[in-house]
């Protein structure tokens, strides 16, 4: 199975290398996009190594959701907490960006751990800003401090204009995502692949897992969401998250595999399709073995054949020719 990691092993070796360079002071200027959904731009300049600029588009967010200035509910606050004197919230962000940080290098902790734990948590940027409203919700959920009265269906974003949905409780919090994908081959497998992923959670040692079920129609607890937010063509899974499963340091756990699931789905699927089409190349290159191994052995066959035949035209055209001198 894939277990997607938190930090950008980019973004981590980009930070990493600056802070071991900082005498070159060298420029750096670089793009790229993370899960299909997430665009990265990192800028540094030789004036000055210690700062660097780091911008982040978000995938943009569907009507149902909320959003301040492209940001989810509580990411400033969740990157404030994360960075401290860190990071300084650029307003505006660059052009083309959701988020603009200015790191300063010079202001990270002297003890090697800690300033390795904090380069890190930059560069999971992503868990940091998407996951904040969902982590807002499952730290009330730890506390048990949901309001007993709410009865409402909350849209977060999950990938470029489209939401999962968290139904809060006193007790739980169900989160369902309405799985979407655009290749046929892709529903099909995904589909395969979730059902039996729903089947894996009843197996022996995964008792204390929380709770999944998949559907091909949206369940109940999403009568209240919008209808145009509930397409799906390879069904609905729901998970049931208790207390248990966000107490201590399982908090960052289920708020990074909650928020990335569709990219673990998708990363199995396409891996899966991978598998399907090497075996398929195995299965023609030993089949073309096998034809080019019983090459000779029929060739020499058609060849006997041939002198066979041709010895008994040339019998039959003597016969013939004999008595035509009768």
């Amino acid at each position: 199975m894939i277990l997607l990691q938190s930090p950008s092993k980019y973004l981590l070796q980009i930070l990493t290398t600056r802070l071991e360079n900082l005498d070159k002071g060298v420029e750096l200027d670089s793009h790229w996009i993370e899960f299909s959904d997430v665009r990265y731009h990192v800028q540094a300049s030789m004036k000055n190594p210690n700062l660097l600029f780091l911008s982040v588009s978000l995938p943009p967010p569907p009507p149902e959701t909320v959003s301040f200035g492209g940001l989810p509910p509580g990411a400033i606050e969740a990157i404030k907490a994360a960075y401290g004197v860190v990071a300084q919230i650029l307003d505006p962000p660059r052009d083309g960006f959701s988020l603009t940080l200015k790191l300063n290098l010079s202001k990270l902790p002297p003890d090697e751990e800690h300033k390795h734990g904090v380069l890190t948590k930059i560069a999971s940027v992503r868990e940091v800003v998407l996951g904040a409203p969902l982590r807002v919700f499952l730290k009330q959920l730890a506390s048990r401090t949901v309001a007993s009265d709410i009865d409402k269906v909350v849209a977060l974003v999950h990938r470029p204009m489209e939401s999962f949905f968290l139904i809060p409780q006193v007790e739980k919090v169900t989160v369902v995502f309405p799985m979407r994908f655009k290749d046929s081959i892709d529903i099909l497998l995904a589909t395969s692949f979730l059902k039996e992923f729903v089947d894996a959670r009843r197996t022996a040692g995964l008792n204390n897992a929380p709770p999944c079920s998949w559907s091909p129609s949206p369940p109940p607890e999403l009568k209240g969401a919008p209808p145009e937010a509930l397409s799906s063509n390879a069904g609905f899974v729901s998970f049931v998250i208790f207390p248990r499963h966000v107490e201590g340091r399982k908090l960052d756990r289920t708020v990074w595999s909650l928020s990335t699931f569709h990219a673990y789905v998708s990363y199995h699927v396409k891996c899966s399709e991978g598998f399907m089409h090497t075996r398929m190349r195995r299965r023609v290159e030993s089949l073309i073995q096998a034809l080019d191994s019983a090459k000779p052995e029929y060739e020499k066959a058609v060849k006997a054949t041939q002198n066979r035949s041709f010895k008994r035209l040339s019998l039959k055209d003597g016969r013939s020719s004999l008595k035509s001198f009768s």
